[in-house]
Formats: structure tokens, sequence, C-alpha cells
């Protein structure tokens, strides 16, 4: 009886001991975390982790010297059609769409990555195209999949004073998937799979000099709304 009692008695102070402890944890409080370190958060977390062993980094480095020579040949090719077109600016400009649909889609080709294009009756609009951009991936995409008679241009605002001069609408391009693809500063090219989605058109012809900042916020929105979340940008 004796012992029946000491080991109840054990038994009892465990058990408050344990009770002490859970509630002694949950006093304690995660500290609060703002929106734009969630988000930092989050995008750290957001990577493909498909293949990383040394096998899948030798065939990425192959892919991307391949890239490198393909790239090589195109531009020796066009840039000699070029300058028999020297006194033709028209023709250099429609030869150097062509040498971009056919260099970036060759390069997709050889990077092996599956894409799914969305809003493909938008794409030969004669507007102004803009697009999100993440990784060198979307370089080479933006070279296949913009129309013929493009002229790129590498400005985050330049597209709002095109449009207040030329009176095109703009369509957004929509890029998703290739931060985890081919990220910044990496030589490992992933097989994750990537979206191009075109937007509907967005009409400038009743746009003003005045308003540019708000032109800007309406497009930053539009494209907080279609990219996931790891790739939305930050708020302005």
């Amino acid at each position: 009886m004796e012992n029946s009692g000491t080991s109840s008695f054990l038994r009892t102070r465990r058990l408050e001991s344990c009770f002490n402890a859970s509630s002694s944890l949950s006093v304690k409080e995660t500290p609060k975390r703002s929106a734009k370190e969630e988000l930092r958060s989050k995008r750290r977390a957001d990577i493909y982790l498909d293949e990383d062993g040394w096998g899948s980094v030798l065939i990425s480095w192959i892919r991307i010297v391949l890239c490198f020579l393909t790239m090589m040949v195109t531009t020796f090719l066009w840039a000699s059609i070029m300058l028999v077109l020297i006194p033709w600016p028209y023709e250099r400009i429609r030869q150097g769409n062509i040498y971009g649909h056919v260099t970036g889609r060759l390069m997709m080709w050889i990077l092996g990555n599956p894409i799914k294009i969305e809003g493909a009756e938008f794409s030969n609009k004669r507007a102004i195209y803009i697009s999100n951009h993440a990784s060198p991936l979307d370089i080479f995409l933006i070279m296949w999949l913009t129309p013929t008679g493009t002229v790129g241009i590498a400005k985050k605002e330049g597209f709002i004073h095109l449009a207040l001069q030329s009176r095109l609408p703009i369509v957004p391009m929509v890029l998703t998937g290739t931060h985890l693809a081919w990220r910044k500063g990496s030589l490992h090219i992933r097989p994750a799979p990537l979206n191009v989605k075109y937007l509907p058109p967005i009409s400038t012809t009743d746009w003003t000099a005045d308003k540019i900042e708000d032109y800007i916020k309406m497009i930053h929105d539009l494209y907080v709304k279609h990219l996931p979340e790891s790739q939305r940008p930050l708020e302005l």
C-alpha cells in the first residue's frame, strides 16, 4: 500500500509538471512580423527543390553552354543580314525581331522547361508590351514572344511616357515560375514549369501627364493581383 501511494504521488507530480511546462510555453508569444518581412520570408522559402545533385547541375551547365553557342551563331548570321539592310531601317528592326524569335525559341527549347501560354489572342496587337522581370529566362521569353516590329526598352517607367506620346494600348505580360527555374546570380537551371499570360490591352487614349503616378500604381496593382504571392512586388 505504501509503495502504491508513493507511485501514485510520483505520477501526480509528473502530471503536474507536464501541465506546468505546457502552460508556461503557451504564455510565450511569437513576435509579430511586418507584411514585408512575411513576404520576404515566403520568397526565401519558395525554392524549387527538384534535382540538386551533381548530375542535374552538370546538365544545367551543358544547357547554358549550348545556349551561349546558339546565341553566338544566330547573332553572327543576323548581324551579317543587318549590315546588308543598313539603308532600310524598318527591315533592320523586323530582322532584329526575327532574330529574337528564333534565338529565344531555340534557347527555351534547349533549356527544356515546360511552358504554358495564356491570352495568346492579345499577343499580336499593335501595342506597348510590358512584363515583370525576375530571372534571365524572362529575357529569352520576351525575345521569343513579342510580336514582329517590337523595339525593346529596359525602363521601369519609360512605358508611361511612350503611352502618352503614342496613345498605343498597353499589354501587360505576366511571367511566373522563371524565378524558380533560373534564379539571378545562379548557373543552375531547374525544370520548373513556366507560365506566360498576356492580359487584355489597357487603353491609353485618355491618359494625361498629370496622372503619371496613378498609372504607375494601377499597373503595379495589376501585377500584384496576377502574380503568385512569392513573386509579388513590394508595396509602393
